[in-house]
Formats: C-alpha cells, sequence, structure tokens
C-alpha cells in the first residue's frame, strides 16, 4: 500500500470540494445521470416504470461498489461500462438491460461533470461572498487611515487602507458576477449519442435529452459532437484563471507591506507555536499569503491543456479525458482553496496605521508635491508654472536631504506665494484625500444592498 502522492490529498484543499471530486461522489454523479436517464425512457413509453425505479433505486454506492466496478473496468479497460455492468449486476427482473440505452459514454460523462460544475461553483461562489464581505468590513474600519499609495514601487500621494479594501471587494465582486454568467453556458449536459445525432435514441431522441436534463436541472448542449464543446470547460478555467491572479494579487500586497522595511501590515503569526525559519529564530513569514501565490500559478498552468482539449479530431479524440481528470478537480479545488485562504488572512490581518504615518514623513514630504502644486493654482498660478516650481523644489529638497516645506518656504521667502496656514493645510495628508470618503461609501453602498 503506498502512501498519497498529490498534496491534495493531504495539505490542499477544502474537504467540501475534495469530497465532490472523490471517486465515490464520482460514481454516484454517474450513476445519478444513468437514472436520470432511465426515467426519461420510462416517462416516452420506451421502458416500464417499474424498470427506471428499480435502476434509480440500485443506481446508489450503496449498491454498486467501487470496488465492484475497479474490477470491471480491469477487465474491460472502458470505465463508463464498468460502472453500468456494475449496475446492472444489482438490478433485478428486466431492468439490467435497460441500463445505458441509446447513450454513449460521454452523455454520461459530460453530464456527471456538469453536476460537479454545479457543486463546486457554488462553494466557490459561497466563499468569494465570504472574502467580499471582510473586505467591505476593512473598507469600512480603515476608510479615514492615511497611507502613502505608491507606483513604480515609489511614494506617490495619500490614499487610504480603506479604498485599497474598496477596491478588492469589488474586483471580488466582478468575479462574482462573471461566475454566475458563466453557470448558463457552463452547467449543460447532453445526451445526443455517438456523434451527436441522437440516431441510437430513436424518433423520441430530443424529448428524451430534455427529460433528462431538466430533470438533473441542467441545460442542454444545442449541437454535440461525442462530447459538449469544450469553449465552455474554457470559460470556466479562464474564470478561476481570472480569481486565481487576483488572490495573488492581493497576497503580493500583503507580502509587500509586510516586508521590514514598510512594515504597514502583517499577516497572522501564532506566538506561542509558530515557527517562522528552522534556523533564524526572529522570522515571522507572510508563509499562507505565499501559498497562495504559488498555487495561483499552479491554476493558471491548467489553461493551456485546457485549451489544447478543445481541439478534437472530427467529433471527437480521447486526449481531452486523461488531462480533464488532473484538470478538473484541481482547478476548482485550487481556486477555492486559496479564495478561502485569502480571507483567512484578511479576517486576521494586522493593521499598523501608526506606521502607515510615520512611512509618510520618509521622503521628507515631497508625496505633498502634487498638493501644493494644486494648491499654487487654486491661487492663480498656470497649471504648467506650477508644476515646473515644484519639480525644481522636489528635486532640491531630495538632494539636498531637506523636506518639501523648507524648500518651499526658503524659495517663496523674497516673493510669498501662500501662507504658512495654507503651507501647512495642503501638506497634510488628511487634507488631500480628494473623493476618497465618497468612493469606499458608494462601494459599501453597493455591496450592502
Amino acid at each position: 500500500m503506498y502512501s498519497p502522492v498529490c498534496p491534495l490529498d493531504y495539505r490542499y484543499g477544502r474537504e467540501e470540494l475534495k469530497t465532490i471530486f472523490d471517486e465515490h461522489q464520482r460514481l454516484q454523479y454517474l450513476l445519478d445521470v444513468e437514472a436520470a436517464l432511465a426515467r426519461a425512457h420510462a416517462k416516452v413509453g420506451n421502458i416500464s416504470d417499474k424498470d427506471a425505479k428499480e435502476i434509480t433505486k440500485k443506481a446508489s454506492v450503496l449498491f454498486v461498489k467501487l470496488k465492484r466496478v475497479a474490477e470491471i473496468e480491469k477487465e474491460t479497460k472502458h470505465d463508463v461500462m464498468a460502472v453500468t455492468r456494475a449496475l446492472a449486476e444489482q438490478c433485478e427482473g428486466t431492468a439490467g438491460k435497460y441500463i445505458h440505452l441509446g447513450a454513449t459514454s460521454y452523455d454520461i460523462v459530460d453530464t456527471a461533470n456538469a453536476l460537479q460544475f454545479a457543486a463546486a461553483t457554488a462553494y466557490l461562489s459561497s466563499g468569494l461572498k465570504e472574502l467580499r464581505k471582510t473586505f467591505v468590513g476593512l473598507a469600512k474600519k480603515y476608510k479615514k487611515t492615511v497611507m502613502l499609495g505608491r507606483t513604480h514601487g515609489q511614494h506617490t500621494i495619500p490614499i487610504t487602507f480603506g479604498l485599497k479594501m474598496a477596491g478588492y471587494a469589488m474586483e471580488v465582486d466582478r468575479h462574482l458576477e462573471r461566475m454566475h454568467e458563466c453557470k448558463s453556458r457552463l452547467l449543460v449536459g447532453k445526451l445526443s449519442g455517438a456523434v451527436g445525432t441522437g440516431a441510437a435514441l430513436g424518433t423520441q431522441a430530443l424529448k428524451l435529452q430534455d427529460y433528462m436534463l431538466r430533470e438533473l436541472k441542467l441545460g442542454v448542449e444545442d449541437v454535440s459532437t461525442q462530447i459538449v464543446c469544450r469553449d465552455r470547460y474554457n470559460e470556466l478555467l479562464g474564470c478561476l484563471c481570472n480569481i486565481a491572479t487576483s488572490m495573488e494579487k492581493f497576497a503580493t500586497e500583503i507580502r509587500n507591506l509586510q516586508r521590514d522595511e514598510i512594515g504597514e501590515v502583517a499577516e497572522a503569526f501564532e506566538a506561542k507555536k509558530q515557527v517562522g525559519s528552522s534556523t533564524m529564530p526572529h522570522k515571522r513569514n507572510p508563509i499562507t499569503c505565499e501559498q497562495i501565490c504559488g498555487l495561483a500559478r499552479v491554476v493558471r498552468g491548467f489553461l493551456t491543456p485546457a485549451y489544447e482539449n478543445a481541439i478534437q479530431w472530427h467529433e471527437r479524440d480521447l486526449c481531452n479525458s486523461s488531462s480533464e481528470r488532473f484538470i478538473i478537480p484541481h482547478s476548482l479545488i485550487l481556486t477555492d482553496w486559496i479564495v478561502y485562504q485569502t480571507n483567512d488572512v484578511f479576517k486576521n490581518l494586522k493593521v499598523f496605521p501608526q506606521r502607515m504615518l510615520q512611512n509618510m514623513t520618509i521622503s521628507n514630504g515631497l508625496p505633498m508635491a502634487e498638493s501644493l502644486m494644486t494648491t499654487l493654482i487654486a491661487k492663480g498660478m498656470g497649471r504648467g508654472d506650477a508644476h515646473e516650481l515644484m519639480r525644481t523644489i522636489a528635486l532640491q529638497a531630495a538632494k539636498e536631504h531637506k523636506t518639501l516645506k523648507e524648500v518651499f518656504v526658503a524659495k517663496q521667502s523674497k516673493k510669498p506665494l501662500l501662507a504658512t496656514k495654507e503651507i501647512d493645510a495642503a501638506l497634510d495628508p488628511k487634507n488631500y484625500l480628494g473623493a476618497t470618503e465618497q468612493i469606499i461609501d458608494r462601494v459599501i453602498t453597493k455591496l450592502e444592498r
């Protein structure tokens, strides 16, 4: 007996998601589709209600055992045939001979995939809603907490930590929209036979398909080949990659702001027992954020084989099958996990407003150059002249290691441009936040409606 190899088995992923994709639940989804197919046949009169009820009763992992399915597959080298035979063995009377009637394997497989997608995306959407709620809470709490804005890794002008969180909340909200919109195209199955014509299903093929899929609460593939068209799966994978990328973006921001030389926020650290390094006792590493970043890259890595799977020979080949056994469960389980972990990071985030204010002083007031410039413009100076004046003052202050105020005051000593009170007001970061509070309030109103 070997130990687990895949980290999903022992390290990553929520149990609810892993259960959706485990062998027992996968078998149950396949059986659910076979049972729905039997009931559809009974509805149009192809088989008796009695046989359909018997198939439905026995289409359960309580009767059809994984061990028996594996034994049959070892002989037949066909996974779906193994399921149908194992189910037939459990059915009494004539019911067994009507299992899988008129269907091809991927009528069952792709419809079962859609059932898994429905369950998995519901959990993922729930996780995204929780994360959105966390970000809204942080936006409220830190609406007025001033910090440096940074572009190109350099100090710019003041923002608030609440504004940053409001932006994250809206990004998560857009992902929820995308997930919702994606489902109308993703949650479809098929019952159309070997090449999509439904020939083996007889004259009532379209009715059978409608009955079966409606009962399973799925849409119908408009024109299938032997499989559901993989552009649908690509849309899901693209959506998951987009979500994973946002999680990495959020986590990367925490990793940067936690750097010793910045120190404005920090991932929670269990001081009593947690170890940061096997050799450096002082280390408090942002390990969860780093895990999020690493796993997000794995999710994006699944996009290439997913797109290649959509390129099928004629009505279908088998190249998609093996890779999708990895791609589908791993991408959904990992994306849900990193959303869950991101929520955990931000729910327990340590925020240091005093350090944010201290960092405002590092650049000797230079981030307020634009504020002084706009004040000069308001007093009547031309925009170009005001910009050039503040540019030269800022360069001089940086070169001479003086504050922006010192150089500005010295510059205007002969010809005062602004009163001391006006200079001080322009240099106060709290006075140069523009519409920040209104923007945050608008986000809160929108997301709490």
